[in-house]
């Protein structure tokens, strides 16, 4: 056991051959070195620049910037390969204030430091000045019921709007192969086939003013982590304080439904069945799975 753990220890990087392998990558199961991981992580996103022909040299791109994880790797990649390679592209951070007390307030600080570190202008628009509303006092009348619905549409509005206002040719977002592959699921459940349609395409809105781009299209959800981790990114993750009771609920229940399902079976499972359909609890499930996805994107990183 000793001579296997000393071994493993000193395992070196499948693709240098020199340093020692600091982590297993998801996407390919090599182990590998932080420094590599760089390299291949950073090109990749490149090569799909490169070969999607996102961007061209002189335009002005917005990155959509909510503090968190996703859009804090895009940001610092994207600034990164713009010096590299020489784009030639004017990058700016562009956030939405929902007004939400506790949670966008304090990410909103995050992407404040972010405008410093990467050196990139921030443009940030509210819903209190573009609708008079925050989402505080929203829910207040509303209560939390169906108040995410409201608070999507509105922020899709407001990132339009503040496009606007930089001006911009491109807004590109930090949605990444696991987004996109939830939102396929989700839509197939719903039997939308509109949006199934696009819903896979790396470039959205080309027929509007301001098209919308995913150069996370194919980079799965556990790298984005592992880069913002070994690069120690300043990043944001806590949930937003305005989830519905109901919807958090529904997840625990569901969350019992996967861990312990004869349990739930035998004490709810007849009363679940006799009043859900099988398709709401698809979708349900298919949701959860994508936030217990996130609360353990984190395992089996190192080696």
């Amino acid at each position: 056991m000793a001579e296997n753990h000393k071994k493993a220890a000193g395992r070196l990087c499948y693709l240098c051959n020199q340093r020692r392998a600091a982590l297993k990558r998801p996407k390919t199961l090599e182990q590998i070195c932080r420094e590599c991981f760089y390299e291949v992580f950073e090109e990749e996103i490149h090569q799909v620049i490169v070969k999607n022909q996102l961007f061209k040299p002189g335009e002005r791109i917005a990155i959509g910037a909510s503090g968190g994880k996703d859009s804090t790797v895009l940001a610092y990649v994207l600034s990164e390969l713009n010096r590299r390679h020489n784009y030639g592209l004017d990058l700016f951070l562009l956030s939405v204030d929902e007004g939400i007390t506790g949670y966008r307030d304090d990410s909103l600080e995050t992407v404040k430091r972010n405008e410093i570190q990467y050196g990139l202008p921030l443009k940030i628009v509210s819903y209190k000045d573009l609708y008079g509303w925050t989402m505080d006092e929203i829910v207040k009348m509303i209560g939390l019921k169906n108040n995410c619905t409201f608070c999507g549409v509105f922020r899709r509005q407001a990132l339009d709007r503040g496009a606007a206002l930089l001006k911009v040719d491109k807004l590109v977002t930090g949605h990444n192969a696991d987004d996109i592959a939830e939102t396929v699921l989700l839509n197939i459940l719903r039997g939308d086939i509109a949006r199934l349609s696009r819903c896979t395409s790396i470039t959205t809105g080309e027929d509007g003013p301001i098209p919308r781009c995913k150069p996370f299209k194919y980079t799965y959800e556990k790298e984005i982590v592992m880069y913002a981790y070994f690069k120690r990114l300043d990043y944001f993750s806590t949930e937003c304080t305005t989830l519905s009771p109901f919807f958090l609920g529904c997840n625990l229940l569901l969350f019992c439904f996967i861990i312990f399902p004869s349990c739930l079976l035998r004490d709810v499972g007849t009363w679940c069945l006799k009043f859900v359909s099988i398709n709401w609890i698809l979708y349900k499930l298919l949701s959860l799975s994508a936030s217990i996805h996130r609360v353990f994107c984190c395992r089996h990183i190192f080696t």
